[in-house]
């Protein structure tokens, strides 16, 4: 099964919420008007927050990807 990272750059959000209203299952609002990727886990190294999601999950996370102005979310294939 393929498997896809959520690459999450935080600190680059403004609060658009366009993620949160497209994947509402992993993305939710938080109380500094920002967003959090439910599940995460924060990368020390790169700042930002990952979370290792299935096949399943793929497109609506890309429409999440797609909808951010700003382009903090990335989505990776992994092996």
């Amino acid at each position: 099964m393929v498997k896809y990272k959520i690459i999450f750059d935080r600190e680059a959000c403004i609060g658009a919420l366009s993620c949160n209203a497209v994947a509402s299952k992993f993305w939710k609002i938080s109380g500094d008007g920002k967003v959090d990727l439910k599940n995460a886990i924060f990368n020390k190294e790169t700042g930002n927050y990952e979370l290792i999601i299935d096949e399943k999950d793929f497109n609506q996370n890309k429409d999440a990807e797609s909808v951010c102005p700003i382009y903090a979310i990335k989505i990776k294939k992994i092996k």
